[in-house]
């Protein structure tokens, strides 16, 4: 696929994501998002979950690179760093922390300036810099999701980008890291999820979510534990696929009108519907289908397609399966599904006594060639226009189809009142689901749960 046909691709469906808007890695991993949404519980106060003191983190500097290091971008104008800067950066401690350690010793060569990296999970990172930034602790640089720029711009955490050029980077990314039209973040991945599918289990693919029904219906074999179709049906995050798919949305304006929630609309009460019809091709209550059990029947060869995300890649690979990845199908109303994307963005500190040098730092790793080094090392989906022709990603189909995916995805929302949807949703979506009846009334409570949640932070 040439390079004019993957831009026309990416930037009229992500256009149209970032107008109408959004679990650890752009390969966050299953845990990541179990994390992320029991901090929306917690804060909501709907529930109570009980989050362990992560430990200290260990301190690593990065050394100087050694001299045969080849990969280096351009210079970048305009950023001068202050004298006797020296950075601290924050990174999961993981393939993601391994490239940024890797990239920054190529800045120390660059620049001269020392760069220290300390492992801290990107998703715990808003809430470290919260407490540790005002004592002078916190990081200069660090990566986190971008649904946290908006309570991170109203602790005002975080610097403004005003040295990146915002057409560098597909849409969904730009959109996923402003805040009120500002540009906050460095965007370094972009994921969503999409349609795995065991390849010794399945001849044709289905263009229609009908087509996909009619073919579970007859692979099914239940009390044998066989499935055509799996997916967590009370997990919001993939859930909206079908909610937004059939005309719903959290926030109006956009996803940034908190006054504005379009999730007991008749869109949004349609997609449950939708939902509830697969429960006609998955008999079982909510407990029993887990992130962790769909993957086992995938991995034994006991389920055909999993609605999944690239974090699943890789361990699907260990155990051997034979398995594709295609977009997700139409819906019975000739939409596509609209799932959430989630960006992995670098965030400049308000905190940090180097902001130039910060800066510098940010738009140095989020170039093109540190940015292709990145998806080379991480399988991390790059943001950056110029790369989505890069050979790396248009020869890898799994790559490539959940690329394909993210023209139909539309970024999480990044405003604060966010954190208090995941709950009561969780919630409806188990009743909807368990014990089926008209989602009407379910949502509107469900919504009306989140009105109040957000009236009473105000």
């Amino acid at each position: 696929m040439n390079r004019a046909t993957w831009l026309k691709l990416i930037a009229v469906g992500l256009a149209t994501a970032g107008g109408n808007i959004q679990k650890e890695e752009v390969s966050m991993n299953r845990a990541t998002w179990l994390k992320l949404i029991a901090v929306g519980l917690a804060t909501a106060g709907l529930f109570f979950l009980g989050v362990a003191c992560a430990p200290a983190p260990t301190i690593e500097e990065v050394p100087p690179p050694p001299a045969e290091e080849e990969v280096a971008p351009a210079e970048e104008p305009g950023i001068v760093a202050e004298e006797g800067a020296e950075l601290t950066v924050w990174e999961s401690e993981d393939a993601s922390g391994e490239w940024l350690q890797d990239v920054a010793k190529l800045f120390t060569e660059k620049y001269g300036i020392p760069v220290t990296f300390e492992p801290v999970a990107h998703i715990d990172a808003p809430g470290k810099l919260k407490t540790d930034g005002p004592a002078g602790l916190g990081a200069d640089v660090f990566a986190a999701p971008h649904d946290h720029v908006g309570s991170m711009v109203a602790g005002g955490l975080i610097y403004p980008n005003d040295v990146s050029d915002p057409a560098d980077f597909v849409d969904a990314a730009v959109a996923g890291v402003s805040f009120q039209g500002i540009m906050y973040g460095y965007p370094i991945g972009i994921e969503t999820y999409a349609l795995l599918y065991n390849k010794d289990l399945v001849d044709e693919l289905p263009e229609t979510w009908d087509e996909l029904i009619e073919f579970a219906a007859e692979f099914n074999d239940i009390p044998n534990n066989r499935f055509g179709f799996m997916m967590e049906p009370a997990n919001f995050y993939y859930v909206y696929a079908f909610i937004g798919g059939h005309g719903g949305y959290v926030f109006g304006d956009g996803n940034t009108n908190p006054d504005d929630i379009g999730l007991n609309n008749a869109g949004a009460i349609e997609g449950a519907k939708f939902l509830q019809r697969l429960k006609g091709i998955l008999p079982l209550h909510t407990a029993d289908i887990t992130y962790d059990i769909k993957a086992g029947l995938f991995n034994d060869g006991n389920l055909a397609f999993n609605l999944d995300g690239p974090w699943a890649v890789a361990g699907h690979r260990d155990a051997g399966v034979n398995f594709g990845v295609v977009p997700l199908p139409i819906l019975p109303n000739g939409e596509r599904p609209t799932s959430f994307s989630g960006i992995r963005s670098l965030f400049v500190s308000s905190f940090t006594e180097y902001p130039m040098a910060s800066k510098l730092f940010a738009q140095f790793v989020t170039s093109k060639e540190l940015l292709a080094k990145r998806f080379t090392d991480t399988g991390q989906l790059p943001p950056r226009f110029d790369l989505v022709d890069d050979p790396a990603i248009t020869a890898d189909p799994i790559a490539a189809a959940f690329l394909q995916q993210t023209q139909y995805a539309v970024p999480m929302p990044s405003i604060p009142e966010m954190m208090h949807v995941w709950g009561p949703m969780a919630t409806a979506l188990d009743l909807i689901w368990n014990e089926g009846g008209d989602p009407k009334p379910v949502l509107d409570k469900a919504v009306q749960h989140i009105k109040d949640a957000i009236e009473l932070a105000r």
